[in-house]
């Protein structure tokens, strides 16, 4: 049986994906393997480069978009995270929804919507006082040099200022998305010293271990500068036509914050196509790897660990997931789809894609496919000590689900 007849309507590209069975809480489904996506197929947009732990590809979200979906429908993610989902889509001229427990994901998502030019942004920041008296309440001094630190407190009490005088506009809010993104890092382009990974912050103990072995000390890094060169990173390449589209994808879409289980903000039936990936058991630790990018947004860490979705229990992680399933099966329009990204944990002993299959049947969905893309691994992934696709949370495993109607 060919991939065509299996998954009717959807182009799954010229891969000659190997196909085999498998059968998950007594459902027979076929399981799809090939090279769907590469980062090598298109370019992804620069304004995707805002780090985040545990994100997908953009061009993930994107072979499904285009694939199931046509301009103007409305696609939604209900773990937005750094919102590479919801970016894609706006990109592609559809309306979109997303959602996510941690309130840093609306900060990180939301000014691409309405990316400014760089002169505005230069301009913007002149306007800011940098006083070198400003000092943080907790130690940052393992992490940043006294004027920097200086920088970025005074940066800090400037948007928190505007947003509390409900006067912070498109521009501040690029700058703090920018600032936000740039707070720790492995290179001169972050305000602080050398840290790995680029895409979180490690305890002060931690980092004042590494600043030991590696025998460093926090460099001056000039705040204005390096949000001025990540913007023009961020915008490089981008055309008129993308930016209208972005624009009217952030007028008419909704940013949600909250538990995926609830949302009823989102009307029934609204939504043509869902990609997303949750939390995977207890992989990341969300709130912890975050703590330095909440502290700088005003956002209380502890609100943020109880409300994630983050636990050891494979019962406990299938209930909240059997919870969205029922509200994705709400939301979600008649002919429309679910694409559900999981991937193994536990070094393979535990593949949440067989456990989500009869998850979404539950629900009232059609389990249509696994699709397991194979793929390089990048840099990051190495780092990480992820080598090849039998361990590690690399592999992308999609189960596709359709609501029939």
């Amino acid at each position: 049986m060919d991939s065509g007849h299996l998954l009717p309507g959807f182009d799954i590209l010229a891969t000659s994906p190997t196909i085999d069975w498998v059968e998950s809480g007594g459902i027979r489904i076929p399981r799809l393997t090939g090279e769907y996506w590469t980062h090598r197929q298109r370019k992804a947009s620069p304004l995707h480069e805002i780090s985040y732990r545990a994100c997908f590809k953009p061009q993930l979200p994107r072979f499904f978009i285009c694939g199931l979906t046509k301009t103007g429908d409305v696609v939604y993610d209900p773990f937005s995270g750094r919102g590479t989902t919801v970016i894609e889509a706006g990109l592609l001229a559809r309306q979109v929804v997303a959602n996510d427990t941690n309130p840093l994901c609306r900060i990180l998502t939301r000014p691409r919507f309405y990316p400014p030019s760089e002169p505005d942004v230069r301009r913007r920041l002149s306007t800011i006082p940098m006083t070198g008296e400003a000092a943080a309440k907790i130690d940052l001094s393992m992490f940043y040099h006294r004027e920097t630190e200086s920088q970025i407190i005074s940066l800090r009490t400037y948007l928190m200022e505007r947003e509390e005088a409900g006067e912070e506009d498109h521009i501040d809010a690029w700058i703090r998305m920018v600032a936000t993104n740039r707070l720790t890092g492995h290179s001169s382009g972050f305000f602080s010293v050398y840290t790995l990974p680029p895409n979180q912050a490690v305890t002060p103990s931690r980092q004042e271990q590494i600043n030991r072995r590696r025998n460093q000390v926090p460099p001056y890094r000039d705040v204005r500068e390096l949000i001025i060169r990540k913007t023009r990173s961020l915008l490089k390449g981008i055309t008129p036509q993308e930016r209208n589209a972005l624009k009217k994808a952030g007028d008419r879409g909704l940013l949600l914050t909250g538990d995926s289980r609830d949302t009823l903000a989102i009307p029934r039936d609204a939504i043509r196509l869902t990609v997303t990936s949750p939390p995977f058991l207890d992989t990341v630790q969300y709130a912890k790897d975050n703590w330095l990018r909440c502290w700088f947004n005003g956002i209380d860490e502890r609100e943020v660990e109880r409300n994630l979705t983050v636990t050891r229990s494979l019962n406990e992680w299938c209930g909240v997931m059997a919870g969205t399933f029922r509200e994705l099966y709400r939301i979600t329009a008649p002919g429309g789809y679910v694409a559900f990204e999981v991937g193994e944990v536990r070094k393979g002993r535990i593949r949440l894609d067989e456990h989500i299959v009869p998850i979404g049947a539950d629900a009232g969905f059609h389990p249509m496919a696994i699709m397991v893309n194979q793929q390089e691994f990048t840099k990051t992934s190495h780092i990480w000590g992820i080598d090849n696709n039998d361990s590690g949370t690399n592999t992308n495993r999609i189960v596709l689900f359709r609501k029939e109607g």
